[in-house]
């Protein structure tokens, strides 16, 4: 088995994706996850770009690492200055990092047009901040960026760059698609000659895209096939542009898909879709559905003819079983559904070999699509659907009416919005009439809701609502579209979705809040 080092940049070139930030805790707590894993290198940062970054490189040196050994990144020396008096040389060396990631010129073009200084400075620059590192106690992985293009420009003096990095005392030299343009048939062309080119070093190569090009992955399988022994990106494939190779996908086709290779933990593949969460929710970016192995829709079947397919042999229409990543199959219902989907998604029911019962509710789902729902995302609203069509549907309260007031205290610029919401209901004839202050229109139907059943229903104090969504279905009808809501709750222990569709968006979020309630309720007493 030919072991493949992963190199995580997430914390440094991932934070540099749009919409993507890191605090010092978070930047420790995902370094602990990645150790876990099995990730062999994690780039914390730059210690001399910001104080979080220096106090991370102070503060992951007291935490008890596994595996991972921790880089510093930075660029080569300045020019006309020597690396040990360069202010960027000594952060890194006094950052205490194990390994040092230095960036330099490798493309002709920018080392006369961006950087400005000599080909033959920029060459003296790069063994110069490598053999100070060396000798500083450090191992130097060299990221050579642009490579791929200053291959193509000049091969000769691109040549020139990565020797100089190996014969200073690099450790691995890291071809950098930096702009994401290449196609795989050209990552492997270079990656040999790049082996070649370093073969008296006895120095191996590493593989750095980017997804400019939506080949990141691609690319990188494709260099490792050619011979690099590491490579680098993010999880999810955050970066900056169009991100970085994706490092779930990395690592899961190479364990999966391709043989011979070893990498990450032993047991790490199923926490691939764990870790792809955990890594989203603590940037605070929505993750994405469509990702390939981890996201929510990877093995979610929507089509008729694929879940009759599934249901008879899973890899009809699936290329691994989703537990081996820490996913999990979804059978979608939609307008698009067979019975096939109404079968899958009731056998809890126990509505398999009903038919009639089935052809109702697939019946249901379709008109109630053309009335802009869809319940891919509120699978709690079918499963109540179920119960009203199926007739085993208990309802605990009655809603009566409602009242929402919103008022903009015009005379005092200082104070904020009000917004109070009145409740009318009735639960096992005992009429119910509270009123709920709340940040906007729903939390304030929320409020009163709560105080209106929380008497007869307590197991309601446990349940929140973590999300909210809004899109209008036929936006042809202007002000007078009808809304779609979708409504996430939870209960420390479950998370569930609701919808409602409306042209008022107040009724359209009454619907769908009723409905996460009362799913709430049921799902409590079937427990």
């Amino acid at each position: 088995m030919k072991k493949i080092e992963i190199y995580d940049t997430t914390l440094r070139d991932g934070a540099q994706g749009e919409g993507v930030s890191f605090s010092l805790q978070d930047k420790l707590l995902i370094t602990q996850r990645l150790d876990e894993l099995g990730v062999d290198f994690i780039e914390g940062g730059y210690p001399l770009s910001n104080e979080k970054d220096a106090e991370y490189f102070r503060r992951v040196q007291e935490m008890d690492l596994k595996h991972a050994k921790i880089c510093a990144f930075g660029m080569t020396r300045r020019k006309g200055i020597k690396a040990a008096d360069d202010p960027g040389m000594k952060a890194l060396v006094g950052s205490g990092a194990p390994i040092i990631t230095i960036v330099g010129k490798t493309h002709d073009f920018h080392v006369t047009d961006v950087l400005r200084v000599t080909l033959e400075e920029n060459l003296e620059m790069i063994a110069d901040t490598v053999k100070h590192c060396v000798n500083s106690g450090r191992e130097v992985i060299y990221d050579a960026e642009h490579f791929f293009d200053g291959w193509k420009a000049n091969p000769k003096y691109a040549a020139k760059t990565i020797c100089a990095a190996a014969e200073a005392g690099a450790r691995m030299i890291v071809m950098c698609d930096t702009n994401g343009g290449c196609l795989p048939e050209e990552i492997t062309e270079f990656t040999k000659a790049a082996l070649e080119t370093l073969k008296p070093y006895d120095v191996p190569v590493g593989i750095h895209t980017h997804n400019d090009g939506d080949l990141a992955v691609a690319n990188s399988l494709a260099s490792v096939d050619a011979g690099a022994l590491q490579v680098q990106g993010t999880i999810n494939g955050f970066g900056e542009r169009c991100g970085n190779s994706d490092l779930l996908s990395v690592a899961a086709n190479l364990k999966l898909k391709k043989q011979g290779y070893d990498v990450l933990c032993e047991d790490s593949i199923v926490h691939l879709t764990e870790l792809s969460r955990y890594v989203y929710d603590t940037a605070n970016v929505a993750r994405r559905n469509n990702q390939a192995f981890v996201g929510k829709s990877a093995f979610a079947h929507k089509g008729g003819m694929h879940v009759h397919a599934i249901n008879r042999a899973a890899s009809s229409y699936e290329h691994i079983a989703p537990e081996i990543v820490g996913n999990e199959r979804r059978v979608l219902v939609s307008e698009l559904s067979g019975r096939s989907n109404i079968v899958a998604k009731t056998t809890k029911h126990n509505l398999q070999n009903d038919p009639e019962m089935q052809a109702k509710i697939l019946a249901q789902v379709v008109d109630l699509e053309n009335q802009g729902y869809q319940f891919e995302a509120a699978e709690a609203s079918f499963d109540l659907l179920v119960k009203k069509v199926a007739g085993t549907f208990k309802k605990h309260f009655e809603p009566i009416k409602y009242h929402v007031e919103v008022e903009d205290q015009v005379a005092h610029e200082d104070l904020a919005l009000t917004t109070e919401a009145t409740v009318k209901l009735t639960v096992d004839g005992d009429l119910r009439h509270e009123v709920g202050e709340g940040d906007g229109p729903v939390d304030a139907l929320d409020a009163a809701l709560r105080k209106a059943l929380n008497g007869s229903f307590p197991a309601l104090r446990d349940m929140s609502l973590v999300d909210y969504k809004v899109r209008v279905v036929n936006s042809e009808a202007g002000t007078a579209a009808r809304t779609r809501v979708t409504i996430e709750s939870t209960d420390g222990t479950d998370v569930w979705g609701t919808i409602g569709v409306s042209e008022n968006i107040i009724q359209a979020s009454w619907n769908a809040l009723v409905d996460a309630i009362e799913y709430k309720l049921n799902k409590d007493e079937q427990a």
